[in-house]
This record gives structure tokens, C-alpha cells and sequence, in this order.
């Protein structure tokens, strides 16, 4: 009884931290249908609302600065900046027409893989984890500028929203390493991971 009592308040801090991923893994079902909407206006609001507006995007994006905290070395900052890159190039594609193929699946087998690596502690080389996220990056990028009428505003809005969710899941991956319970990591990723597979079953 001694033990558990002393375990719990290094157990408490971890889960504090991971209180929002695992908000939105419990909403998942839910906010999959917040999509805003075709043909949306072109303005820094509406990309900003656009990526918090659909679970996909907020757990595949979360999950990018998770893993990148869990990594460390280059990946913490690596990750999260080819994301953004490829995001934006996906986003100018889909904004001028260009279509890709398998963005659906795309970005739903990206929450899947990436709350899988982030389960099982996954480290793969950096160049082949960059490229994964590349490809990931993209589809979410070209879904969004599909979805609007094209523009500058629109594009910087998406690009910050992004940004602060890749710094919230660094946030939680940090929080999870101070306090050296990484089993809380593992089971954000677990819980990402069937979320992912909720939205393509479900």
C-alpha cells in the first residue's frame, strides 16, 4: 500500500500532460465529422480552424510532435518542419487542382502509423521516419487546399494551426520524459492508433 501511494504522484504528472491527446482520442468519433465544409472562404480563420476542425488531422499531427519528443536529437525539431513542408506543398497542389491519389487512406493510415510507432517505441532510421512523414504530410496538406478556395491566408492559417498542435504533442512527449513514465506515451499511441482505425471503419 506504502509503494502505491508513493507511485502516484509521479504517475499524476504524466497523465497531465496527456489529458488533450487523450480528450481528443475519446472525441475521435465525433469530430470526424467537423470538417469544414467545400469551397470555404480564403482567409487566415478559416485555414486556422480547418486542421482542428477533423480528428484525423488532430491526432496525425499531434502524434508527429509526440513521437518527435519521444526520438529527441533532430528529430524534435526535423520532424515537425518536413511536416510543414510537405503539408504546404500538398496544400499549394490541392489548391490549384492537382490531384493526388489516396489522400483518404492516406491520412487515415497515418494516424494509424504514427500512434503505432509511438506504441511500440518505433526507431527507425531518421531519413526513413522523414520520409514516411513527408508522404503523410502531403495528403493532409493536399486535403486541406482541396477543401477551399485557394489562397495565401488561408495557407498560413492551416500552417500555424499545424504548428501548434506538432508543439502540443512535443509538449506531451517532454512532459511524459521529465517524469520517465513512458508507458503513458505508449498508451497515447495505442489510443491514436485505434482512433485511426475507428475513422476507417466507422
Amino acid at each position: 500500500m506504502k509503494h502505491t501511494a508513493l507511485a502516484l504522484p509521479r504517475i499524476a504528472p504524466s497523465l497531465a500532460y496527456a489529458l488533450p491527446l487523450v480528450a481528443v482520442i475519446l472525441l475521435a468519433p465525433a469530430l470526424a465529422q467537423a470538417h469544414i465544409g467545400a469551397g470555404i472562404p480564403a482567409d487566415f480563420t478559416a485555414g486556422l480552424q480547418h486542421p482542428i476542425g477533423g480528428a484525423d488531422h488532430v491526432l496525425a499531427m499531434g502524434t508527429v510532435g509526440l513521437w518527435a519528443a519521444l526520438r529527441g536529437g533532430r528529430a524534435v525539431w526535423a520532424m515537425p518542419v518536413v511536416f510543414l513542408t510537405a503539408m504546404l506543398m500538398g496544400g499549394v497542389l490541392g489548391m490549384t487542382g492537382v490531384p493526388l491519389p489516396g489522400i483518404e487512406p492516406a491520412i487515415l493510415a497515418s494516424i494509424f502509423v504514427l500512434g503505432a510507432a509511438v506504441a511500440v517505441a518505433l526507431r527507425p532510421h531518421l531519413a526513413a521516419a522523414l520520409t514516411l512523414i513527408a508522404l503523410f504530410g502531403m495528403a493532409h496538406g493536399h486535403a486541406h487546399g482541396v477543401e477551399a478556395v485557394g489562397g495565401a491566408g488561408f495557407a498560413a492559417g492551416f500552417m500555424a494551426a499545424t504548428m501548434a498542435l506538432h508543439m502540443a504533442g512535443l509538449a506531451v512527449g517532454f512532459g511524459v520524459l521529465r517524469s520517465k513514465q513512458l508507458w503513458v506515451a505508449r498508451m497515447l499511441g495505442a489510443g491514436a492508433a485505434v482512433a485511426g482505425l475507428a475513422l476507417a471503419f466507422g
